[in-house]
Parts: structure tokens; C-alpha cells; sequence
């Protein structure tokens, strides 16, 4: 009884021994895994159509993670939460943004970790929430997509009813414009030959008008030098003459100055006699033509006799 008894006592404590041995050893893997890797959170406010969990996670196209969990935000159920298990060496800065990307043209959708300045801090430093969340920015996809829409939309405002009844009218009045000119390809092709004719005309008359002018240009500029000349002489003259004119005033400023005060003066009473003998004279002339023989002879002319 008593051998059996150890052996029992000796299996449970081999039994406690190794159960605490592995807790220890899950609790030292959990404590390392722990240490070795962080959580993140992304809020987007955007479809993340194809996202999964365990997608990769990138930062500036190296693999640093994976999506751990994706849930709808409680509050907006337009925001979707993306839960990154990242390396805890990641360099995860405060200006660090996040956005979705592709591997390729037919690869799967990732989230893409870019930006952070060395002189930013870590955002575990900056943020103090249980998971610190990374801000996102606009991805190519949703740019493509947002595009898209607004092509799409205005794509059904070009094609409304309205619009498709004003092309088929442009078309119908096309094609009736269309046959009017059809039915009158004769005038046109007058009109066209006509008009032919004349550019040639017109062709002709502005090189003409061109040629004219050359040889006017070139007479003006062979006969500029005369003309410049004759026109510095003339002017030469006049300024003789002016200095001319100008010494005469000064000349007989004296006698100019007597005439102006005395002359002029005397000029009224002149004029005023000159005006009667014109008068005088006037009269003289009447009587002289109204009885020239009584004037001359100062008496009364002969009557001549009439026979009773």
C-alpha cells in the first residue's frame, strides 16, 4: 500500500509539473508573440470590396501585416474598421496614412501603409486609445469608382429623353439640308467655279496693287533725299527771313510807334473829308447826267418848237 502510494504521488506531481510547464510555455509564446507584433486600427469611409481577413498589409510595398478582424463601425455603417496585426518594428508614424491598393492588375486587393517623416513621432507615442487608429486618404480605386459614377451620371443626363429627341431632330434636319443640297448640285458647282474665278481675279488685282506699291515706295525713297534737302532750305529761308523782318521792326520801331500815335490819329479827319468830296463829286455826276447843258452852261436848255 505504501509502494503505491509514492507512485501516485510521484505521478501527480509529474502531471502538475508538466501542466505548469506547458502553461508557462503557451504564456511565454503568447507574451512573445505579443511583443512582437501590435494592433492598428483603419477606419475607412469607403467600400472595401475584397478585403478579407488575413489580406496583406504593406508599408511602402514591403509585407508588415495582416488584417486581423473587419467589422462595421456601430455608430455610421458606412465606415468600415480594418484591425492590422502589424510587425511591432514597423516604423508606424504619426503622419503614417493608410489606403487601399492592388497587387496588380488581377491581384487581390491590400491595405498600403505610406507616408511617415523620420522627424514624425510614433503614433503609439501620440495616440492613447487601446488601439491606436491610422488615418486613411482617398485610394486610386475610389477615385477610379468615384469617377465612374459621375461619368455614369452624366452619361444619363446626355442620353435623357429630352436629348435623344433633340439628336433625332439634328439627324432629320440633316439629312433633309442634305437632300436640298443634292437637288441643287448644279448651282453649287457654279457658285464654287465662280468663286474660283474670282480668288484668281482677286489674286491677280492684289499683285498688282502690290507691284504698284513697290514702285511708288521705291520712287519715294529715291526722291526722300531731294525732298529732305529742298524742305532744309526752305527752311533756311524762312528763318533768314524772319531774322530779316525781325531787324526791320527793330530798325524803325520808332518811326512804326510815331505812325501808330500821330498817323492814325490824323487818318479819321481824312477820311472824314475824303467821304464828303466822294459825295460832292456824287451829286455832281446826277446833275450832269439829269441836265448836262444847264449844268455846264447854267442855264435852262432851248425848247424846241412844236408846230400847231
Amino acid at each position: 500500500m505504501e509502494t503505491r502510494a509514492n507512485y501516485v504521488l510521484i505521478g501527480a506531481f509529474t502531471i502538475i509539473v508538466s501542466l505548469f510547464l506547458l502553461l508557462f510555455a503557451l504564456w511565454a509564446a503568447k507574451y512573445s508573440s505579443e511583443k512582437s507584433w501590435r494592433e492598428y486600427a483603419v477606419i475607412f469611409d469607403e467600400p472595401v470590396t475584397g478585403l478579407t481577413k488575413g489580406s496583406n498589409v504593406q508599408y511602402n510595398g514591403i509585407s508588415v501585416g495582416t488584417i486581423d478582424q473587419l467589422s462595421l463601425a456601430k455608430d455610421d455603417p458606412r465606415q468600415v474598421i480594418a484591425v492590422l496585426r502589424v510587425q511591432a518594428d514597423a516604423p508606424i508614424k504619426a503622419d503614417t496614412r493608410a489606403k487601399m491598393s492592388m497587387t496588380g492588375i488581377t491581384g487581390s486587393p491590400i491595405i498600403q501603409l505610406t507616408g511617415g517623416t523620420p522627424g514624425s513621432p510614433p503614433l503609439a507615442d501620440v495616440d492613447d486609445r487601446e488601439i491606436p487608429v491610422i488615418l486613411t486618404e482617398p485610394s486610386a480605386l475610389q477615385n477610379i469608382a468615384d469617377t465612374a459614377n459621375r461619368l455614369v451620371a452624366r452619361l444619363d443626363q446626355v442620353l435623357s429623353e429630352e436629348n435623344v429627341e433633340r439628336v433625332a431632330n439634328t439627324l432629320e434636319n440633316i439629312e433633309t439640308m442634305t437632300g436640298t443640297v443634292a437637288d441643287q448640285r448644279e448651282d453649287l458647282r457654279s457658285i464654287i467655279v465662280n468663286a474660283r474665278q474670282a480668288s484668281e481675279q482677286l489674286n491677280a488685282t492684289l499683285a498688282t496693287t502690290n507691284q504698284a506699291v513697290q514702285d511708288i515706295d521705291r520712287e519715294l525713297v529715291e526722291k526722300l533725299p531731294g525732298l529732305v534737302a529742298k524742305l532744309d532750305s526752305t527752311l533756311a529761308n524762312l528763318d533768314r527771313t524772319a531774322l530779316s523782318a525781325n531787324g526791320i521792326l527793330n530798325e524803325n520801331r520808332a518811326a512804326i510807334s510815331s505812325f501808330a500815335n500821330d498817323g492814325l490819329a490824323q487818318l479819321g479827319p481824312t477820311l472824314g473829308e475824303l467821304r464828303g468830296l466822294v459825295r460832292d463829286l456824287r451829286r455832281i455826276s446826277d446833275r450832269l447826267d439829269n441836265n448836262p447843258a444847264g449844268s455846264l452852261l447854267g442855264r435852262d436848255a432851248p425848247k424846241e418848237f412844236e408846230p400847231e
